[in-house]
């Protein structure tokens, strides 16, 4: 804007000086000598604006015009005459290349000026000399008009060029304005309308299937086994997938159908549907057929599939986000119970979740109260029949003399991250009783305590172990850890180390359960654990069925080739003991002997044994 300012006042003030200088030459006497001074302060003028100071030259342009247009006027005709013509153009020219103030300076001199010369005319105080027409005159209305209109015409065009742009920038603010709605309201991978977008158009298509008396049904699909194709091949790869999905979903939908993204590796299919089920059913068996159909990602054939879950509006509600939540859990659902496939939403689903939750925080408050209790089951070697020790097992006893499910309890527990706390009162509960039954004559007792992989995660269980045998006084050599095969499967460097450090204490390890997970060998002698617990689910029928019997003698011979000791879990009567004898065995536990019972009764037990 400013060396357009600039450049103008040049050329106004260029165009001006030449008619000023023209107009001089055919004047005479005042009018030449008025000119002249004129001519003089516009070359100054234009000086100033040369020099980038367009204000100055403005100032320099315009007030010695006013002036002098008064002066030729006051000696002349005065407010009759030729020179009054240039007045406007010097108020056009102060709007557009002065300033507010320079403006409303000159239009209230011209005024003043005018209000003069007429009341001077009227007093008889000024004498209008009116010459006679000629060449002159008409050279000076022409110079005047000319001067006047060129430079309106440049200031014009100006104008124009800029409402051009303005109207041009207008339109560039509506379409960005427009890409960023689009962009805040569809997915920018696929194009397809997101989570924000989605709830709206579910609104709209609500409002018509009620019109038309129809249901809308929502249909969620989420993928099985994403995660690894961008692990493996790269997000881009990952990204290539759902494009092409995107493309494979939509032809099996409808033009009344609407797919939407919800995020991630999850779509919403919001469809119109009649009275029967089997449509629906119909549709999300085509959609995952679409999803297990090979993908070719970067020359790489991958296989994914999905889980679909589905609610009906009305019928399962009526909110959005009421019907999100519901239409979540029919999909996770499906995935629980096999994957690939779909499940409709039903109440029982709400009340499984429910009941969940509530149980979770009953952990929570059962853990704040002190409600959990310890129950030992011994440890015993099957030559001599002694105890070896006990297995320390989580039991919530309730007000009523019932039990809730333990394993209900850990799985909440290692979900809701609680397994962290609990697993740490169950250390500390452990190595008390256990140095108990030390000092009360059982030196050789030792305890065994099961820890989740999520304790091993945390980084903290170390530190834990080490405060529950330092508060307990339990030497380490007392305590077992018992160990899933799936923590061992987590062959990081992180676990090892835990478990060399707590190794190097003298607490030993043994594996849990063992038969019924991967039973890798290497995982045996990485982990250095010193005895297998076989699975109760080989043992208990062992002896009235030779199906386990090989299986069993298989493990046992395993172990005694790695110097480990074999503990069989769940043995309930005299034969399977005598057998697990003859097959070598070390030690066993089981209700031949004795349940679970809680810590007061097992140091009897070890009376009753001794």
């Amino acid at each position: 804007m400013q060396p357009l300012r600039i450049r103008r006042l040049l050329q106004i003030s260029a165009i001006t000086l030449c008619g000023l200088l023209l107009a001089a030459i055919v004047s005479t006497g005042w009018t030449q000598a008025v000119l002249l001074v004129g001519s003089a302060c516009l070359g100054v003028s234009f000086l100033s604006a040369w020099w980038q100071r367009p204000l100055l030259a403005a100032y320099l342009l315009l007030w010695p015009m006013a002036l002098m247009l008064t002066a030729l006027a006051l000696v002349s005709g005065g407010i009759r005459d030729l020179a009054v013509v240039g007045y406007p153009g010097v108020l056009v020219f102060a709007a557009i290349l002065g300033s507010r103030n320079l403006f409303l300076f000159l239009l209230s001199f011209i005024i003043l000026a005018a209000a003069a010369m007429g009341y001077g005319s009227m007093q008889g105080w000024l004498i209008p000399y009116i010459p006679d027409d000629s060449w002159r005159h008409v050279l000076y209305v022409s110079l005047i008009l000319s001067i006047t209109g060129f430079s309106v015409l440049l200031m014009a065009q100006d104008l124009h060029r800029s409402l051009r742009a303005l109207q041009a920038e207008n339109k560039r603010v509506r379409a960005t304005q427009q890409q960023l709605q689009r962009l805040a309201m569809h997915d920018k991978l696929t194009d397809l309308p997101n989570r924000s977008l989605c709830e709206d158009l579910f609104r709209t298509m609500q409002q018509q299937c009620l019109q038309q008396h129809q249901r809308l049904a929502m249909l969620f699909l989420d993928l099985d086994n994403f995660k690894p194709v961008n692990d493996a091949l790269g997000h881009a790869a990952g990204d290539l997938l759902l494009q092409q999905l995107t493309k494979r979903l939509q032809s099996e939908l409808s033009k009344h159908d609407v797919l939407c993204r919800f995020g991630g590796d999850e779509f919403m299919v919001l469809c119109p549907a009649d009275a029967n089920d089997s449509t629906l059913a119909d549709l999300a068996a085509r959609l995952l057929q679409q999803t297990t159909q090979p993908f070719t990602l970067m020359q790489t054939k991958v296989e994914v599939s999905g889980s679909i879950g589905i609610v009906i509006v009305p019928t399962d509600g009526i909110e959005f986000h009421v019907l999100c939540r519901k239409v979540d859990l029919a999909m996770h659902n499906a995935k629980s119970e096999g994957r690939n496939t779909w499940r409709f939403y039903n109440e029982a689903m709400d009340q499984a979740n429910t009941d969940k939750f509530n149980l979770l925080q009953r952990i929570r408050d059962a853990l704040k109260n002190n409600e959990f209790k310890l129950y030992y089951q011994p440890k015993i070697c099957l030559k001599q029949e002694a105890v070896l020790g006990a297995e320390a097992l989580l039991r919530w006893p309730q007000p009523d003399g019932s039990f809730i499910n333990p394993a209900d309890v850990i799985e909440l527990a290692e979900r809701s991250g609680l397994i962290l706390e609990l697993g740490s009162w169950v250390l500390q509960q452990a190595c008390s009783d256990c140095q108990y039954w030390q000092q009360q004559g059982f030196p050789a007792v030792k305890v065994a305590v099961n820890l989740s992989p999520i304790q091993f995660r945390d980084g903290r269980l170390e530190q834990t172990v080490l405060t529950a045998l330092r508060h307990s006084g339990l030497a380490p050599e007392a305590l077992e850890l018992e160990l899933t095969e799936s923590l061992l499967i987590d062959n990081s460097d992180f676990v090892q180390q835990q478990l060399a450090r707590l190794g190097a204490l003298g607490i030993t390890f043994a594996i849990d359960d063992f038969g019924t997970g991967y039973s890798n060998l290497s995982y045996l002698r990485q982990f250095n654990a010193s005895s297998l617990k076989v699975d109760k689910s080989f043992i208990s029928s062992l002896s009235v069925s030779l199906r386990d019997k090989p299986l069993v003698r298989a493990i046992i011979q395993l172990a005694k080739s790695l110097e480990l000791t074999t503990v069989a879990e769940g043995v309930e009567d005299t034969a399977t003991f005598t057998m697990l004898q003859q097959l070598g065995c070390d030690a066993a536990q089981g209700y031949l002997w004795s349940p679970a019972v809680p810590a007061e009764q097992f140091i009897q037990y070890l009376q009753c044994k001794r």
